[in-house]
């Protein structure tokens, strides 16, 4: 990948410093080669299943005595009627198609191999009869003659169940499935319970293919207010900001108020009736008594809690402000790198292209195997035995280590256009596409800390996945005692990614910075963030939730405009379903840019604090950014940060 072998010059200085920019060498090799190994293997998994059979399977079909459908197939030993040529019968038919294990997800329907799935109902033995002898597709058990379907003692057992519905061939995957689903009976009682009738059913996909066109131009306008409000929201963010203060401190204020006035009003009530007390009432008055006694309690804390927000909202306001002037910053290091908008798309892509090869992947593996013969129905299935069954469990983990690794890249290309931004004291210097360069920047040297800090998170996300797991197939079977630790170690696994998953986004910045392996990087990283931690929790507690209505204002102004277009054509039952669809798609659209304007604050907030500590504007000590480079908001910054 381009990488030298040489060592990390970080690693020789006696005092960590940062150097912005200066130094650049491969970080974390053995890591990068491992993440490799593990490609292979994941690859190797899919070679697997081709070789043995087991896409083949997946694609053409068996039938229940291990013959893949349309092709020769070889003699199984112990298994009669196998090694079958069945290059003439190309679909897989099942005796019973409604016989579905759905706990199990398997049919457990007899399957033949036939060369025609029948087109319309076959009610009788004659019916099978005449249906093979017509179209030469026998539908019996392979041993049985078709001209003698309606004699056979056993046409009972290794004949369709009638009456046959009639069937098509699946495009792609070649089984012969019913025209008709109400066969389903258990899936079509979970439908029908939902819809009540069909009737609605039918109105509601009627109305989403009415209302197509319609639903594609809200999606774009969804897109379009995403992007845009990453560049305004610099502007509309101070105003965000201070009336989410205000209405904190008036609500706190309001709720207290309502508490004293409660209690007052509760003492005063007790004082008239204290005269009229008699030995009937006394358990009556000592509930009172409890009651005021809890209302005073809660008045208290509420003013306690008051007190200590407005003393917060006091000290902690120019760090408010450090945010507001953040978002400023930010929304102009999207003018000037306007390309990060793709970045969403691009992950997204590289996500979608992954998790479809990794379900290909993980059916072909459902086929794949040693025959072994099923002992409750007796027919031949294919199963991964000995130490080939944990080829499922490594694939399993494949998913979420390079899901994670593929969002890590994404992060660090963020980080590394951000830091090229900010550090390059001379902008009309900076590369033509600081996004392309930080890409090739990435592969070529920094690979193996973005698989190190994904696998980071591998290690904790499995376990919580696996407990989730767990806490679901005993839901209702367990004590109370089990469930509430169950929760609790979910919670605290969540808890541990998160602040993982911040942690590795400014090692990753710090990588880009400095060229410093993941360890290094995260301790630097997490210094800067302890010398400013009051500003990091302002940061993302305010930050966050004015993302967080950024995101609700994108998905009510396209729910808006939905609803101002879609009345003028159907009534509520009818639009109501493209609606749903069209605020789904807005919030995740809105959250997937919204999240890239916050990795680029997180970002920028370390460049700041990196620059403000070790430069004081003084020759040879200049800032990396000032109003004469054209950032008027970050002097601003610089100013909040010395304060």
């Amino acid at each position: 990948m381009g990488c030298c072998g040489s060592t990390e010059v970080s690693a020789a200085r006696t005092k960590r410093e940062w150097r912005p920019l200066e130094d650049r060498s491969c970080t974390d090799l053995p890591w990068f080669l491992l993440f490799t190994v593990f490609c292979v293997g994941m690859g190797s998994i899919c070679g697997f299943t081709i070789v043995t059979g087991g896409a083949a399977r997946l694609v053409f079909g068996y039938d229940s005595y291990g013959n893949t459908c349309g092709q020769r197939n070889e003699q199984i030993e112990g298994v009669r009627l196998s090694g079958l040529d069945h290059r003439d019968r190309k679909f897989v038919f099942f005796l019973d198609p409604c016989n579905i294990d759905i706990v199990q997800r398997k049919i457990k329907s007899m399957a033949l191999c036939v060369s025609l799935c029948p087109p319309e109902e076959l009610k009788t033995y004659q019916d099978l009869k005449r249906f093979a002898m017509v179209n030469g597709s026998e539908l019996c058990s392979y041993e049985l003659a078709g001209h003698k379907y309606p004699g056979l003692p056993e046409r009972f057992s290794k004949c369709p169940k009638l009456p046959v519905p009639p069937s098509k061939p699946l495009p792609v995957f070649n089984r012969c499935t019913p025209v008709d689903i109400s066969c389903y009976a258990k899936f079509a009682e979970a439908v029908v319970t939902f819809v009540g009738d069909n009737s609605v059913l039918h109105r509601l996909i009627a109305g989403v293919a009415a209302s197509k066109e319609i639903i594609i131009g809200l999606c774009v306008l969804a897109l379009v207010l995403s992007m845009l409000l990453m560049v305004i929201i610099r502007y509309i963010s101070a105003v965000l900001v201070w009336i989410l203060t205000s209405l904190v401190v008036l609500g706190s204020l309001a709720g207290t108020s309502v508490l004293w006035w409660l209690y007052i009003d509760h003492r005063l009530y007790g004082n008239d009736t204290t005269v009229k007390i008699t030995k009937e009432v006394k358990d009556e008055v000592e509930v009172r008594r409890d009651s005021g006694q809890a209302l005073l309690v809660y008045a208290i804390a509420a003013t306690v809690f008051t007190i200590i927000l407005l003393l917060l909202m006091l000290f902690m306001r120019k760090r408010v402000a450090l945010t507001i002037a953040l978002f400023h910053v930010a929304g102009k290091v999207f003018l000037h790198l306007p390309l990060l908008t793709l970045q969403p798309f691009v992950t997204f892509l590289a996500l979608l292209l992954f998790w479809i090869y990794w379900i290909l992947v993980l059916l072909f593996l459902g086929t794949s195997g040693n025959p072994v013969q099923n002992e409750e129905t007796g027919l031949t299935e294919f199963r991964l035995t000995g130490p080939l069954q944990y080829l499922t469990w490594y694939h399993a983990v494949g998913l979420v280590w390079i899901s994670e690794f593929i969002l890590a890249c994404q992060q660090m290309t963020v980080a590394g256009a951000v830091v090229t931004y900010y550090f390059t004291r001379d902008k009309t210097r900076l590369p033509v596409t600081p996004i392309l360069s930080s890409v090739l920047r990435l592969v070529r040297y920094h690979l193996g800390t973005v698989a190190k800090g994904s696998f980071i998170i591998t290690l904790v996300k499995i376990p919580r996945l696996v407990l989730m797991y767990i806490h679901n197939q005993l839901k209702g079977k367990e004590n109370a005692c089990a469930r509430c630790l169950l929760k609790t170690c979910i919670c605290c696994l969540w808890c541990l990614e998160k602040c993982l998953n911040y942690l590795n986004q400014n090692a990753y910045a710090a990588t880009a910075i400095n060229s410093t392996s993941f360890c290094t990087s995260a301790r630097d990283a997490f210094v800067i963030l302890v010398e400013n931690a009051l500003r990091v929790a302002t940061i993302n507690a305010v930050g966050d939730f004015v993302l967080f209505l950024g995101k609700i204002l994108i998905v009510t102004s396209t729910a808006f405009a939905g609803v101002l277009l879609l009345n003028y054509q159907r009534d509520y039952a009818e639009w109501l379903l493209p609606l749903i669809i069209v605020c789904l798609f807005a919030f995740l659209v809105a959250h997937c840019f919204l999240s890239i304007f916050e990795i680029v604050v997180d970002v920028l907030f370390l460049c700041f604090a990196i620059d403000t500590k070790y430069n004081d504007g003084t020759p040879g000590k200049e800032f990396f950014m000032d109003k004469k480079a054209g950032c008027g908001p970050c002097f601003n910054i610089r100013r909040l940060f010395l304060i």
